[in-house]
């Protein structure tokens, strides 16, 4: 387990100690109230991590989507990554991928009734939701951490279990965006992409060394795999396919996410012929990708398929220059977070009921029963008529 992915370059920790100065020093400025750290009487809830590299943050923010969206009403804010365009947008279904970013594009294409927006002041994009949605109950900041100018009522942080925070160093060596000590900001700190078959001894190990503080929760998740999806479907080639009917073929898996060992590690099992072909994080596919893309499947034995991701198909759909064969036999393979340990029901009882609670709608009922109890008291139990104003 230590030391799974993790390299760490020992030559750079004089760097990494610089480095942590500077973190350290922005922290004291905002413990010590010199920045702003703004609450807001809607419910927040944050999710993000301390690591550079993928930890499976949209995949728990659209957990949570799934669980909120029938009872509450609900907008997710990204600060859209690599986005082109600047202003705060509030997405449609007819809104470019190039103009909010390849994750906020992937969530407003399957929950296309739920508000996603950007904006890269997380605080303006705030009042900006509430200002245009008067019956918002709750707000998702997705990859909001360590954006500590808004202060969420729930802090989730992430922590891939491949990369355990514990055995990681900052940056340049390492991985880590700020001291392991900035996990005791988390409300919730979730141990993702764990192998399905983790044992109970590793769960205690992990326990101990996070070394949490009672007020927090630790839990553990792993990612399950839905059926493949064609990209390009057609008439003559199968919508939908399942993993296991991959097992003899030559399987090109096209990746351009921060982690895609897990994914790889998933999937080895299952597909025999497996053959990676890994980008960076959020790779905008140029021309001599899609060359290099064409090209290593055309090698590939027949039969073959290609697999990718549902963050990378929405950048692929928009390339020039794929093949024919390429887009006959290009599948996404949908991923969804499953809690271990039978802890789904306490996570989500959690959730719910700091949104319950907190939600706007629940606040004025509060106020107008308080009203009114002070009413009673004072004219004699003759309650009299309020009036209130929804600012």
């Amino acid at each position: 387990m230590e030391g799974d992915f993790i390299k760490i370059n020992k030559w750079l920790l004089p760097l990494s100690w610089c480095y942590g100065v500077g973190v350290k020093l922005r922290n004291l400025l905002f413990e010590t109230g010199v920045l702003k750290s703004r609450s807001f009487q809607i419910p927040v809830i944050s999710v993000g991590n301390i690591t550079v590299g993928g930890t499976g943050k949209t995949p728990h923010v659209e957990f949570l989507v799934n669980m909120l969206k029938d009872s509450f009403n609900v907008a997710v804010l990204s600060r859209g990554y690599k986005r082109e365009s600047k202003e705060f947008i509030i997405a449609d279904t007819d809104t470019p991928m190039r103009m909010i970013g390849d994750e906020p594009y992937q969530m407003k294409h399957k929950f296309a009734g739920v508000t996603i927006a950007v904006d890269k002041d997380r605080c303006h994009g705030i009042e900006k939701l509430v200002e245009n949605n008067s019956k918002l109950d709750v707000v998702l900041l997705d990859d909001a951490f360590q954006h500590r100018y808004v202060k969420p009522g729930i802090n989730i942080l992430l922590v891939d279990y491949h990369r355990l925070i514990i055995y990681d160093t900052l940056l340049p060596a390492g991985r880590l965006r700020e001291p392991f000590q900035g996990k005791d900001r988390a409300d919730i700190v979730i141990v993702t992409k764990c192998p399905q078959d983790l044992k109970p001894m590793e769960y205690r190990v992990i326990t101990k060394a996070m070394s949490l503080y009672p007020y927090q929760r630790l839990f553990f998740s792993t990612l399950e795999y839905d059926d493949l999806r064609a990209v390009f479907p057609d008439n003559q080639h199968a919508k939908t396919r399942q993993l296991a009917d991959l097992k003899d073929h030559h399987t090109l898996l096209l990746t351009g996410i921060g982690s895609p060992q897990q994914l790889e590690h998933d999937l080895s099992p299952v597909i025999t012929h497996l053959a990676p072909l890994a980008f960076s994080d959020h790779h905008q596919f140029r021309k001599k990708d899609i060359q290099l893309i064409n090209e290593t499947f055309n090698a590939l034995p027949s039969p073959r398929c290609i697999i990718t991701t549902e963050k990378d198909v929405t950048r692929l759909k928009d390339a020039e220059g794929l093949s024919e064969e390429v887009k006959k036999n290009l599948y996404v393979l949908p991923v969804r977070v499953k809690f271990m340990l039978d802890q789904e029901e306490v996570f989500n009882q959690q959730i719910t009921g700091y949104v319950r609670k907190n939600s706007r709608n629940s606040i004025l009922a509060k106020g107008k029963d308080d009203n009114k109890s002070k009413d009673s008291h004072s004219t004699g139990n003759r309650p009299r008529t309020i009036s209130f104003r929804n600012n």
